[in-house]
């Protein structure tokens, strides 16, 4: 039984698949990006574009900032590749939005290979440490 969580973060994996299917691998981020949202319009999947996120520093924000992709339902946390590979960069940038937002679920999701890869980020907030560590990755088709 799935709670309404991954049924969220399953709804916006299936719209980047069916962009993926539609458009192919071989095209810049932003072109995605657009087609990300045209898709979660048509599937009536609520989200926010380039949403900002402070960053904390003791407690107060700095005025450095990251700006994610898309945060969608709200919850979960949408950033957009297109290469030919993925690393652990992609996967620490995530993990920090994550950290700066106190959203606890991202997707990252690379539409630069043949095949859509995607990858589903869970920060345990339970733990008390907010390290890397505590950070559970899922590879996922």
């Amino acid at each position: 039984m799935m709670n309404s969580r991954d049924e969220q973060t399953y709804s916006i994996i299936g719209a980047a698949m069916t962009v993926h299917r539609e458009l192919g691998c071989g095209f810049l981020e932003p072109v995605y990006q657009e087609a990300m949202e045209r898709e979660f319009q048509f599937q009536k999947i609520p989200y926010e574009r380039e949403k900002t996120l402070p960053v904390l520093y003791r407690g107060r924000p700095l005025d450095t900032f990251y700006k994610v992709d898309f945060v969608c339902f709200g919850s979960v946390i949408v950033e957009i590749k297109a290469l030919q590979q993925l690393s652990s960069r992609e996967e620490a940038q995530v993990i920090n939005y994550l950290k700066a937002s106190g959203l606890q679920k991202a997707l990252l999701i690379n539409f630069g290979t043949t095949s859509l890869q995607q990858k589903r980020l869970v920060l345990n907030l339970r733990e008390s440490a907010q390290s890397a560590d505590h950070l559970r990755a899922e590879n996922g088709q």
